[in-house]
């Protein structure tokens, strides 16, 4: 009598294997994913070479096992190393969009994508308009305005040259190098001198601003990335007074300046308390996202 034919899993079965591999690790989320369930979807779609979104119109075909195997290798390092899975990829996506991802820069993630992808920003943005991607990092928001704006010009600055290095693979893999310019220094000191010429419409900023209690607090994948990127000092604002002692100079008249704060909100409130900021609707709420318009700091 001959052997049944083997059942290979389903791409949804191999998902759902994994998550269940994942929640029981006892892992922190938080770089491109909210979950396990989010992570697995993520190692699977990753092995069959489609984005995860696309993943999910294959669910019920069948997965090699050769590709379950390497999927269930990827969970096992995940939890062993307890790195953010795009760290182990050297891929992660933000708004649909895919970026070369390694450890010389910050995973990419930040609301700021929401409000460049769903419009929120084009009222300052008009053609052939100017902006700038302050603390770029691994460049993603400067590539998704860039790709949101096609008729503007960005620059993007970081004083990290490792993470530049990344942002530049990241320019160059969507073919942006005529549109985005990656300059490498200490927030305003990466710029030329300010005039009449060269100022800008919107300024956009990631910046360190995780407040030092916190930092200590943080789980092993956030300490995985580089700290330069997320502490802030003790009250999470060091760089932030930094850019809006300055920024007045860098904008134009009508031009100004989004900010991410995460959880820093009453911090924010504190130091800032003269400053009339709009606080911007984002998935995770309206007090993660500021902007500032340019005559309110003058």
């Amino acid at each position: 009598m001959d052997p049944e034919p083997q059942q290979h899993l389903t791409v949804n079965q191999c998902i759902n294997q994994v998550a269940q591999k994942l929640e029981a690790a006892n892992l922190h989320y938080g770089h491109g994913a909210i979950d396990a369930h989010s992570e697995a979807l993520w190692i699977v779609s990753k092995q069959l070479n489609l984005s995860p979104a696309e993943a999910l119109d294959h669910l019920d075909d069948a997965i090699p096992d050769n590709q379950q195997q390497k999927a269930s290798a990827i969970a096992d390092t995940r939890i062993l190393t307890r790195k953010p899975l795009a760290y182990i990829l050297g891929e992660a996506w933000l708004m649909g969009v895919p970026f070369f991802c390694s450890e010389q820069s910050i995973v990419p993630r930040s609301w700021i994508a929401e409000l460049i992808v769903d419009g929120s920003l084009e009222t300052w943005l008009p053609a052939d308009g100017k902006a700038l991607d302050l603390c770029t990092g691994n460049g993603s928001l400067a590539i998704l305005l860039a790709l949101s704006c096609p008729d503007i010009h960005v620059s993007a600055c970081d004083i990290s040259m490792p993470a530049l290095s990344v942002a530049a693979r990241n320019v160059d893999r969507h073919g942006l190098g005529s549109q985005v310019e990656l300059l490498n220094g200490d927030l305003w000191d990466a710029l030329p001198e300010p005039n009449e010429d060269n100022l800008f419409d919107l300024i956009i900023c990631n910046p360190p601003y995780v407040n030092a209690a916190s930092m200590n607090a943080l789980p092993a994948e956030y300490h995985a990335e580089p700290e330069l990127a997320l502490a802030g000092g003790e009250d999470g604002m060091d760089i932030i007074r930094r850019i809006i002692a300055s920024a007045p100079d860098y904008l134009s008249e009508r031009g100004a300046i989004l900010l991410e704060i995460g959880n820093e909100y009453e911090h924010f409130k504190k130091a800032f308390p003269q400053i009339p900021a709009i606080w911007m609707e984002v998935s995770a709420g309206e007090e993660q996202v500021l902007l500032i318009q340019a005559e309110d700091l003058r």
